[in-house]
């Protein structure tokens, strides 16, 4: 049995915060120069220009990327031959989320309750923790931080077997030309295909912790991918909402078996700043 200390898991967390929110992953660098090249709106072209310059500035300075740095979403795969020594896996990640929006001058997003009081946590906890139990005794963490605006135009439909692909790729076009500027395009579009009412959500936002430039390895569910991105692309939604022809920058789709009846769909639209850290201890 592997011994691992929570400290280490807050000392963790907290810097995957900072880190997260600082540098843009350079997959999202390559894919805005690439589309900046090709982009025909001159508007687009320019927009895509600051959000590159944007980028250097926000790492040469240590400073955050957006000023929404998000809600902490955590992805933890834990080792079942492993035990944590002085505190529970939440109260660590918790931790370190603390410690990491408050060093890393972070906004604080979070709101206790969300009908009634509204009233801000102070420290963006608590996080939101997706465990899965595995083997081995390692502990791996993705920290994804998760603006509000993307997340406020994602969607979830229960649609019918017999609506098939043309009526899942209806489902996601409609969802990104009805988001428009909101999202603050190129975003990144995450879809989830299959289990049940909330495994499909789930699976729209693991579908958007795949790189970028890799390839589904269901050449079914690749073409699809492709075939979505051509089109979302051609809605001229453009960056940040003002026309163009850079609308995504990827569609990433996980799927899983469901039942006989159902066909769950989801869409999680994620921003141009695309913002997931892994680590494994």
């Amino acid at each position: 049995m592997r011994q691992i200390v929570a400290g280490k898991i807050a000392d963790t967390v907290c810097q995957m915060c900072i880190s997260a929110n600082y540098y843009i992953d350079p997959q999202v660098i390559e894919c805005i120069e690439k589309a900046r090249k090709s982009e025909t709106s001159p508007l687009g072209k320019k927009i895509l220009e600051m959000m590159l310059e944007n980028y250097r500035l926000a790492a040469e300075k240590q400073m955050p990327i957006c000023q929404d740095t998000g809600v902490a979403v955590v992805f933890a795969e834990v080792g079942q031959d492993v035990k944590i020594l002085g505190g529970t896996l939440e109260e660590a990640i918790n931790d370190g989320i603390r410690r990491g929006y408050k060093e890393g001058f972070l906004r604080k997003s979070m709101v206790a309750d969300p009908l009634f009081d509204r009233k801000n946590t102070t420290d963006n906890t608590p996080a939101i923790i997706h465990l899965r139990l595995v083997a081995g005794n390692s502990l791996k963490l993705i920290v994804a931080p998760k603006g509000g605006g993307s997340e406020n135009m994602s969607t979830i439909a229960m649609m019918k077997p017999a609506d098939g692909v043309e009526g899942v790729t209806d489902f996601v076009l409609k969802t990104v030309k009805n988001a428009g500027g909101n999202p603050c395009p190129p975003i990144i579009v995450g879809v989830g295909i299959g289990g049940n009412f909330e495994q499909c959500a789930l699976l729209a936002k693991r579908a958007l912790l795949r790189p970028l430039n890799d390839v589904h390895p269901d050449e079914s569910y690749g073409n699809l991918e492709k075939e979505l991105l051509e089109k979302i692309n051609q809605l001229n939604v453009g960056p940040q909402g003002f026309g163009g022809k850079t609308t995504a920058l990827a569609v990433k789709i996980e799927h899983m078996p469901c039942h006989i009846a159902s066909l769950p769909v989801a869409v999680n639209i994620q921003c141009h700043v695309h913002r997931h850290l892994e680590k494994t201890l």
